[in-house]
C-alpha cells in the first residue's frame, strides 16, 4: 500500500489485497482502513467488498492499534463538528440501550444547567428496546433531524442538542451499520465499539462517558462481554484525545418505572422536576458527576453529586430541556403540556404475594412493540402513546390481586400478545434483595 494515499479511490488491485490481508488474519495499517473507509463513504467501494470485510473483521477480531486506525478512519471518512465557538467544556454520554433507559433526556439538560455544552448525537430504537430519538419525538413538533447549523444554534439557545447522526458526521458508519443490521453482523465487538466511538469523537467533545448494560434486559447480557466491550470503547476514546470512563450498569430489571416513549417524556419531565424514580436519579447523578469531574468543573465525585441534584431540584434542568425541545421544533410547553396518552388502559395484577421481581426483562420491551410502540425493522412506524408504567419497585413487597403495572395500549391492538409476555418477565418468588444498579467504573488501560 502506498505511503500517500490522499482520498482517491481504491484501484482494484490495492482492495483485494486489502480484502485478503484480513481475511487471512492480517492486521490492517491505519493508511488501509482510511482508504477504505473512504470508499465506503463516497460510494466507490461496493456491498460484496463491504460484506467481506465485515466478515472477516467478525470472525478474525482487530488488534487494539488496528481497531484504533479503524475508528479514526471512520471520523476522518466525514468531518467533524465545529464547536470551536463554545468556551464550555464540551461533553457526551452513550448507552448500549436497555428497557426503560431514558437517562440522556435528563442528563443533558442537567449538564448544561452546570456549564456544559453536550452536542449529544442518539439513535433509534430496533428489537427490544427504545431509542432516545423516537422518546423526543413524542413530544409535539420536535426535529431530530438537523444539519450543523441547526445544532451549533441550538446549543447556543438551550447548552444541549439531542438528534440523530448528520450526513457528514462518520459517513462510513451509517453505511456499514445499516449494511451490519442487513447481513446479521451487529453482534462484533469491535465494529460495535468503533461505530459508537467514532460518533462520539467526530462531536469534537472533551470528555465521555459510557453506559455499557448488563442483564436479561440489555444487548450484551453477560457481564464479562460488557467489561470488554467497556474497555474497549474506552481505550479508543482516550486514543483520541477525549477523557472517557464507562460503567457497567443493571438492566436486570427495566430502569425507572415507565417504558414507552410518551410515558418516558412524562417520566423525564418529573425526574427534571426533582420528582423522579430514586434508580432513575441514580444513575443519572452518577454519569454527571463523572463528566463534572472529568472537565475539571468539580474536584471530587461528592460535590459533583450534589450540584446534579441541585439542578434537579430547583427547576433549572427542567428549563434547558425546555428551551432546547423548543430550539427543536416543540410546539408545546413542556413544563406544563399533557402530551396525548394511548386511550385504553388494563392493569395487570399479581397472581400471588410475593416481591416483584423480573426474570427475561427483554420480554417487556417486546410488549410495548407488540402494542405497536417499537420496530421489529428499521421502517417500522410506532405509536409513542402506547406503552407500560410499573406500580412498584423492583423489589417491592405485593400481594395477590395488587396492580403491577398499567398498560396504555389503543384499542387491544397486540394487548393480547403483550400481557402474556409482561406475564413471562415478572417473577413473584424471589426476596426482597436486588443487586445494584451501579456495577463498576472503567477507566482507561493505556494499551491502545
Amino acid at each position: 500500500m502506498s505511503a500517500d494515499f490522499s482520498g482517491g479511490p481504491l484501484d482494484g488491485a490495492t482492495l483485494k489485497r486489502i480484502l485478503g490481508k484480513k481475511r487471512d488474519g492480517g492486521a490492517l495499517s491505519a493508511e488501509e482502513s482510511l482508504a477504505f473507509l473512504h470508499g465506503v463513504a463516497d460510494g466507490s467501494i461496493g456491498e460484496p467488498e463491504q460484506v467481506a470485510l465485515l466478515a472477516s473483521i467478525w470472525f478474525r477480531g482487530m488488534t487494539p492499534s488496528e481497531l484504533s486506525g479503524w475508528t479514526t478512519g471512520m471520523v476522518d471518512s466525514g468531518h467533524r463538528l465545529d464547536l470551536s465557538g463554545f468556551d464550555a467544556p464540551k461533553v457526551d454520554k452513550h448507552s448500549t440501550g436497555g428497557i426503560g433507559d431514558k437517562v440522556s433526556l435528563p442528563l443533558a439538560p442537567a449538564l448544561a444547567a452546570l456549564g456544559c455544552i453536550v452536542p449529544m448525537i442518539s439513535g433509534r430504537g430496533l428489537g427490544h428496546t427504545g431509542g432516545t430519538l423516537d422518546k423526543l419525538e413524542a413530544v409535539p413538533g420536535v426535529m431530530t433531524g438537523l444539519d450543523e447549523a441547526a445544532i451549533g444554534r441550538v446549543l447556543r439557545e438551550a447548552g444541549c442538542v439531542i438528534c440523530a447522526q448528520t450526513r457528514s458526521i462518520a459517513p462510513s458508519d451509517r453505511v456499514l451499520y445499516a449494511l451490519r443490521d442487513r447481513v446479521e453482523l451487529v453482534e462484533s465487538l469491535p465494529l460495535i465499539a468503533s461505530s459508537i466511538v467514532s460518533k462520539k469523537v467526530a462531536e469534537d467533545i472533551d470528555a465521555l462517558v459510557l453506559d455499557v448494560k448488563t442483564g436479561s434486559g440489555a444487548f450484551l447480557v453477560d457481564i464479562e462481554r460488557g467489561r470488554e466491550l467497556g474497555q474497549t470503547m474506552v481505550d479508543l476514546a482516550a486514543a483520541a484525545g477525549v477523557r472517557a470512563s464507562a460503567r457497567i450498569t443493571s438492566m436486570a430489571r427495566p430502569l425507572g418505572r415507565a417504558v414507552g416513549h410518551t410515558l418516558e417524556i412524562e417520566e423525564t419531565v418529573a425526574a427534571l422536576r426533582g420528582e423522579g424514580p430514586k434508580d432513575l436519579v441514580e444513575i443519572t447523578v452518577a454519569f454527571g458527576a463523572d463528566l463534572l469531574v472529568a472537565v475539571g468543573l468539580e474536584s471530587d465525585h461528592s460535590a459533583a453529586s450534589a450540584a446534579v441534584l441541585r439542578v434537579l431540584g430547583d427547576g433549572s434542568a427542567l428549563e434547558h430541556f425546555d428551551r432546547m425541545l423548543r430550539a427543536q421544533g416543540a410546539s408545546v410547553d413542556i413544563t406544563g403540556a399533557t402530551l396525548e396518552r394511548a386511550p385504553d388502559v388494563v392493569e395487570l395484577k399479581a397472581t400471588a404475594a410475593g416481591h416483584l421481581g423480573f426474570g427475561d426483562v427483554r420480554q417487556i420491551g417486546y410488549a410495548v412493540r407488540d402494542l405497536g410502540g417499537g420496530r421489529a425493522a428499521p421502517g417500522d412506524v410506532i405509536d409513542p402513546a402506547v406503552g407500560v408504567v410499573w406500580q412498584h419497585a423492583a423489589g417491592a413487597a405485593v400481594d395477590a390481586g395488587d396492580v403491577l403495572a398499567l398498560v396504555h395500549h389503543r384499542g387491544g391492538h397486540g394487548l393480547e400478545a403483550a400481557l402474556e409476555r409482561l406475564n413471562r418477565a415478572v417473577t413473584l418468588d424471589g426476596g426482597a434483595e436486588i443487586g445494584p444498579l451501579l456495577i463498576e467504573r472503567i477507566e482507561p488501560s493505556g494499551r491502545v
